[in-house]
C-alpha cells in the first residue's frame, strides 16, 4: 500500500513539474485576457493569422519589434517572473537635470518592470539634491557621485565609460539585465518583461517613418561612427538601450573605445554617443527592437501607429537646463 501511495505521489509531482516546464516555454502573439488557476494559466489560443498590419513586427534579421498588440503582458510576466531576475537601470542627472529625478523615479515605480526586482543606479554631481522617493518591494536606488562637466556633449560621451565600469565592478553578480535610460523622461505606460533580450535597441521616435537618407548618422569618414549614405537599418535612440550584462558591456566598451579614438583625432561625432550607438547596432544587430512607444517625443503628440505612449521625453528649455549651447 505504501509503495502504491509513493508511486501516485511521484506521478502527481511529475505532472505538476511538466506543467511548469510547459508554461516556461509558452509563446503568445496575442493580447488576450489571462487568469491563473493553481498551476495553470488559461488563455485564448494564439493565432499566426491575427495581428497588427499597420506596422512591421519583425526586422529583416528576424528580431521582434515590440508594439502594443503583438504581445501578451500577463503571459510574458508569468514566464520571466519564474526566473527571479534583477534588472539594473542607470540614469545620469548632472547639473540642473536633477530636477527630473523625482518624476522619473515616481513614474518608474508605477510602470517600469512592476513586480520585478529593480535596482536603479543614479549618477549625479549633486547627491544632496536627489529627492526621497518611496520604493516598492524589491526596488532600490544607489546614488553614485560623479564629477561635474561643463559641456552637455561631454556628459553624453562620458556615459559609456561609466556604464562599462559599473558592469565590470559591481553588476556581474547583482543583475541579469541592464537598461540605460535618460533622466529627462517620464513613464506613462507599461515597460515590462516584453522588452528583455540579449541586445535591445529603441527605434527613434523622430525617424521611425523616415527613409535612411534622412537619418542623422555621422557622415564624416574621419569618425569611427561613420555610416555611409547607402547604409543603415533603423535610427536608434541614445536615450534608451539595454540587454544582458555581457552584451551591454561589449557595447559600452566598444563605443567608449571608438569615442576615445575620435577624441584623439580631434573629432566629435554629430550626436556623440548616440552616433556611436547607431554604428554599433549597424554592425551588431539588436536581438530585439522596441517601437517608439518606448521612447516617444511628447505625451501630447500623436501618431496613428502609436496606440499607447509608454515612455517619453519631458518638454524642457534646453538652453536653460544645459550647461552650454
Amino acid at each position: 500500500m505504501m509503495v502504491r501511495q509513493n508511486f501516485l505521489i511521484a506521478v502527481l509531482f511529475g505532472m505538476i513539474l511538466s506543467g511548469l516546464i510547459y508554461l516556461n516555454n509558452i509563446q503568445c502573439s496575442c493580447n488576450q485576457q489571462i487568469t491563473e488557476q493553481g498551476f495553470k494559466l488559461l488563455y485564448n489560443q494564439p493565432s499566426v493569422l491575427v495581428g497588427r498590419t499597420d506596422v512591421a513586427s519583425v526586422s529583416p534579421w528576424s528580431a521582434p519589434i515590440i508594439w502594443e498588440g503583438n504581445f501578451d503582458s500577463t503571459l510574458i510576466d508569468s514566464i520571466y517572473k519564474q526566473q527571479n531576475l534583477t534588472i539594473a537601470t542607470t540614469v545620469f542627472a548632472l547639473g540642473k537635470y536633477t530636477r527630473f529625478v523625482k518624476d522619473f523615479l515616481e513614474s518608474a515605480e508605477q510602470h517600469y518592470f512592476v513586480g520585478f526586482r529593480v535596482h536603479y543606479y543614479l549618477f549625479t554631481d549633486q547627491p544632496e539634491s536627489v529627492p526621497e522617493v518611496k520604493m516598492g518591494e524589491n526596488r532600490s536606488l544607489t546614488v553614485q557621485k560623479v564629477p561635474s562637466l561643463n559641456r552637455w556633449q561631454d556628459i553624453s560621451m562620458s556615459r559609456m565609460e561609466k556604464l562599462e565600469n559599473l558592469i565590470e565592478n559591481e553588476l556581474v553578480s547583482k543583475a541579469d539585465y541592464i537598461f540605460c535610460l535618460d533622466i529627462d523622461t517620464k513613464f506613462y505606460g507599461r515597460w515590462g518583461a516584453e522588452t528583455l533580450g540579449r541586445l535591445v535597441g529603441v527605434i527613434h521616435p523622430w525617424f521611425f517613418d523616415a527613409p535612411r537618407s534622412q537619418f542623422t548618422y555621422e557622415r564624416r569618414p574621419e569618425s569611427k561612427a561613420y555610416i555611409p549614405a547607402e547604409e543603415g537599418d533603423y535610427y536608434y535612440a541614445g536615450a534608451a538601450f539595454g540587454g544582458s550584462l555581457e552584451d551591454v558591456h561589449h557595447l559600452t566598451k566598444t563605443c567608449r573605445e571608438q569615442l576615445n579614438i575620435d577624441a584623439a583625432n580631434s573629432i566629435e561625432a554629430v550626436w556623440q554617443e548616440e552616433s556611436h550607438l547607431n554604428k554599433y547596432f549597424l554592425l551588431n544587430k539588436p536581438s530585439k527592437l522596441l517601437s517608439p512607444e518606448y521612447m516617444w517625443r511628447d505625451i501630447n503628440e500623436k501618431a496613428a501607429q502609436i496606440k499607447i505612449v509608454r515612455f517619453t521625453n519631458v518638454p524642457k528649455n534646453y538652453a536653460e537646463v544645459r550647461p552650454n549651447p
